[in-house]
């Protein structure tokens, strides 16, 4: 069986979810995929492309929410949808937010919430702006839920209480809506 980009990437998230972003280095993927670690460099030329790519796929498995003409209900859906994805990947939210600050990513993963607000009458630039606000608060959130439950793995701290995690999460989305209203002027 021929190796290809896909078989890569794959393997590569399968790593991620089961060591963490430390532990998903080439001498590992290649040991997985049964090559020699050089043989990666055909299909990836450095592991900020191995990781950006693992990064789009992430971000890439985010649904949609159902098209509401309300953006107040649709911005919070797609928030917590991006909040389960992350969650679902070990380490994701430290990927993603690597990927996006490095500008690796080829996958314009903010560019649906953007369009909301645009199509709401929030100037592109502002719309652009307020995404990344709940984009930032989003990775924080996950960040710091993945920290936790990884610190509780290795008992130095209490498990955390999804719960109470999720009380936060919605309170916070909820505040940063209310002031993209308030401070956008805009309404449904």
């Amino acid at each position: 069986m021929a190796l290809n980009r896909a078989d890569v990437v794959e393997a590569a998230l399968a790593i991620l979810d089961q060591y963490g972003i430390a532990d998903l280095t080439m001498r590992r993927l290649a040991e997985r995929l049964g090559v020699q670690a050089g043989a990666l460099y055909w299909h990836m030329p450095n592991k900020q492309s191995l990781l950006a790519a693992v990064s789009d796929v992430i971000v890439g498995q985010v649904q949609l929410p159902r098209d509401d003409p309300d953006w107040r209900a649709w911005l919070p859906d797609w928030a917590g949808r991006l909040r389960s994805t992350l969650l679902r990947h070990r380490d994701a939210a430290e990927l993603v937010s690597t990927t996006r600050a490095t500008g690796l990513g080829g996958l314009d993963w903010l560019a649906a919430p953007r369009r909301r607000l645009e199509e709401a009458g929030v100037p592109e630039g502002e719309a652009a702006d307020a995404v990344q606000v709940l984009a930032h608060f989003v990775l924080g959130q996950v960040y710091e839920e993945q920290t936790r439950a990884q610190l509780a793995e290795l008992g130095v701290s209490a498990p955390p209480d999804p719960e109470h995690s999720e009380r936060q999460f919605g309170f916070g989305v909820r505040i940063i809506i209310a002031g993209l209203a308030q401070s956008l002027r805009i309404g449904g």
